[in-house]
């Protein structure tokens, strides 16, 4: 019986994984979901899989929980209830769990998945922001500790299944796919009239809203080659990324023979999910496979670094290293905020960070206090960005365009 916490229960790959966790009730049990305030659906899962102990983000969400508990089970029957960064830790760090998927979209998962590394735990790692934000820390807990951490996202899950194929010292570069997002064929010029309903209409996959506005950008795919650069020890010139439409193949490494080994699977995060839970051993998962007595077809082409300059930042901030990737994940947040609330425009995005880049020094952390001090900080420096550019426009324009 393997015992699970579950960080971000509620997200896609929270729900997807208590999906492929109740298909086994014989080999898993969950001790601990930890969520945000969707108490609606926590309340279900609360019901279903009866963890011992639910985690909240703040009180409010806990009181909510409560008032839903009330009405569904006798008081004997609840789970510990408790809220805050704290308690996330906590049910990371239990002495009884062996396993922490950590999906908190952003860094307010950070400190628990790093704590459960310093205290051994396995991981499924969907965080893109832990190692993102502090890489160097979190892999020198990792190495410390001695834990697996297991990638999650679909292209860093499929790298790692292509790098069993050899030695790591047999790798030439490791190829990442991405879909392109909706504006792959949307000229330049059109982004600046581009709407956040637009932008979160992805053509491949069904995500929260940060990771759809990162998908249609191409910083997902940066933050996706910052963590393939922690994850696998590759130099920043050592990956590349391609635009793959179809979102078939996920990701390839190309071995100093010529040989490219491909990871190829539906579209469906089921399968790596169950990858990191199972690993070394794989087993049969319910998920589509691919009927190849059909005919198809699969596009490839080199991302347009002028067109997605966020995809440029990321590299730049990750030669750049130190703090800087953790200042890139920061303003990124920030800026797409303001997107979906409409004070700045879809390619502002990326100026956004670039500004936020420039104006916030380098630093080199050396706790996740500092990592935290720092994220702060840059959130500042992109929120006064955002303000400036916004009245900038404001003023010149009036208050019907006030997007830039």
């Amino acid at each position: 019986m393997n015992i699970l916490t579950i960080l971000g229960s509620t997200g896609s790959i929270g729900v997807s994984t208590l999906d492929v966790v109740g298909r086994h009730p014989d080999r898993y049990r969950v001790h601990a979901l930890v969520a945000g305030s969707n108490t609606g659906l926590l309340i279900q899962q609360v019901l279903k899989f009866r963890p011992r102990v639910v985690v909240t983000a703040t009180e409010q969400s806990r009181e909510s929980l409560i008032k839903r508990l009330a009405e569904s089970l006798p008081r004997s029957e609840w789970p510990d209830l408790r809220y805050g960064a704290q308690a996330r830790v906590e049910a990371a760090t239990d002495p009884e769990v062996d396993f922490v998927m950590s999906a908190i979209v952003g860094v307010a998962g950070l400190e628990a998945t790093y704590e459960a590394i310093r205290c051994g735990k396995r991981v499924g790692l969907a965080n893109k922001e832990v190692l993102v934000a502090s890489g160097q820390l979190v892999i020198d807990a990792a190495r410390k500790s001695g834990t697996e951490m297991i990638p999650v996202d679909s292209e860093h899950n499929g790298a790692h299944q292509c790098l069993r194929a050899g030695k790591r010292s047999e790798v030439a570069r490791l190829i990442l796919t991405a879909s392109g997002g909706p504006f792959r064929e949307t000229s330049r010029e059109k982004l600046a009239a581009v709407t956040p309903a637009e932008a979160l209409n992805h053509p491949t996959w069904k995500m929260g809203q940060r990771i759809t506005i990162d998908s249609a950008t191409l910083m997902n795919k940066g933050f996706e080659v910052i963590e393939a650069c922690w994850l696998f020890d590759f130099s920043a010139d050592e990956v590349d990324v391609v635009i793959h439409p179809q979102s078939t193949v996920h990701a390839m490494v190309e071995y100093t023979d010529g040989s490219v080994i491909a990871q190829i699977s539906a579209t469906d995060m089921r399968m790596p999910i169950q990858y990191a839970l199972t690993y070394p051993a794989r087993e049969s998962a319910l998920v589509p496979r691919l009927d190849w007595s059909q005919a198809r077809s699969w596009n490839f082409y080199g991302p347009d670094f002028d067109k997605f300059p966020a995809l440029r930042l990321a590299y730049q901030a990750l030669r750049e290293g130190g703090s800087a990737s953790c200042t890139l994940n920061a303003a990124d947040e920030v800026a797409v905020e303001a997107f979906l609330r409409e004070e700045i425009s879809f390619p502002s995005i990326p100026a956004v960070i670039e500004e936020t880049l420039e104006r916030v020094p380098v630093r080199k952390p050396g706790s996740i206090q500092e990592v935290l001090e720092v994220d702060e900080q840059s959130r500042s420096v992109a929120r006064q960005i955002v303000r400036q550019r916004a009245q900038t426009v404001y003023e010149e324009r009036g208050p019907v365009s006030a997007k830039v």
